[in-house]
């Protein structure tokens, strides 16, 4: 035919078809050969044999498919009018949809001032609870007081109980600042925690989360302050922790909610400008 394309060796390709190489199974027997072959050597020689033969089936029969000329068969190509088109005249910039997709909990969450509140009034509640104890344990609103300070003694464990009861402005001092950033610290964590529990957050952060720290400190108080652990009350002590944990519950609960950023791309929770996140700013004329 006058169409036809001469190709070497004697092959023809006429349009609408393409020349590829033969399919060939000769490529598996031959590998698989090769698996028997030295398989054979951990189990038997007659697998070994088998795979002996296999190896040179396969690579006689893939030789002879290739040499002296390689084998070819004609597909057939159809062909399509592509045309490439798109509804979009300009670059698509990133949209920010409002709607909640594959939500991850809590969707809202509270301010860390909710949780300095919270943590405010529960040093309050515990500070009361623990100086109730000393009046009634010991006569004395300074022996709780100086027990939390009881880090800064040399040999804390020699510490007469007169000691314990008498005022010490220096002591006074470590203790309040003590009291003080540990108090906030677990007022931010509550404030962050309890949007996870929709469900009776006050028993939650206010009974259950006590007693588990009271136990973890239970099991850790005697490495980390020993004449704390020693002089402790540990039924007072559970006490002024659960009146923390109401007091600053019922405090984070009253505030406001703030709606997390977790729907919003990297850049705009980083406050970076980038075109599609931003209102466009009037072009000057």
């Amino acid at each position: 035919m006058a169409f036809e394309k001469k190709m070497s060796h004697g092959e023809t390709s006429t349009p609408g078809s393409v020349h590829l190489p033969a399919p060939t199974g000769w490529p598996i027997i031959l590998a698989f050969g090769f698996t028997l072959l030295f398989a054979g050597l951990l189990t038997s020689m007659a697998l070994s044999v088998l795979g002996a033969v296999l190896t040179v089936a396969g690579c006689v029969g893939w030789f002879l498919q290739v040499l002296p000329h390689e084998q070819h068969e004609t597909v057939p190509v159809v062909a399509e009018d592509m045309k490439v088109v798109t509804e979009h005249p300009e670059v698509a910039r990133i949209e920010i949809a409002h709607e909640l997709h594959r939500a991850r909990l809590p969707i809202e969450v509270y301010p860390i001032s909710a949780g300095i509140k919270g943590g405010l009034a529960g040093s309050v509640a515990m500070a009361a609870s623990a100086c109730l104890y000393g009046l009634i344990s010991h006569g004395s609103i300074w022996y709780p007081i100086n027990l939390l300070a009881a880090v800064v003694y040399a040999d804390p464990m020699n510490v007469t109980t007169a000691q314990m009861e008498a005022f010490n402005i220096a002591l006074l001092l470590v203790a309040s600042v003590l009291h003080l950033v540990t108090s906030l610290l677990m007022g931010v964590l509550y404030g962050a925690m309890l949007p996870m529990f929709p469900r009776r957050p006050i028993l939650l952060g206010g009974f259950i989360a006590p007693i588990m720290w009271t136990g973890l400190l239970y099991a850790t108080l005697g490495i980390i302050n020993p004449l704390m652990y020693a002089r402790i009350d540990w039924r007072w002590f559970i006490a002024s922790q659960i009146a923390f944990g109401v007091a600053a519950g019922l405090v984070v609960v009253r505030q406001q909610r703030v709606t997390t950023f977790q729907f919003l791309p990297f850049a705009a929770r980083m406050g970076l400008e980038v075109p599609g996140m931003m209102d466009e700013k009037d072009k000057v004329e």
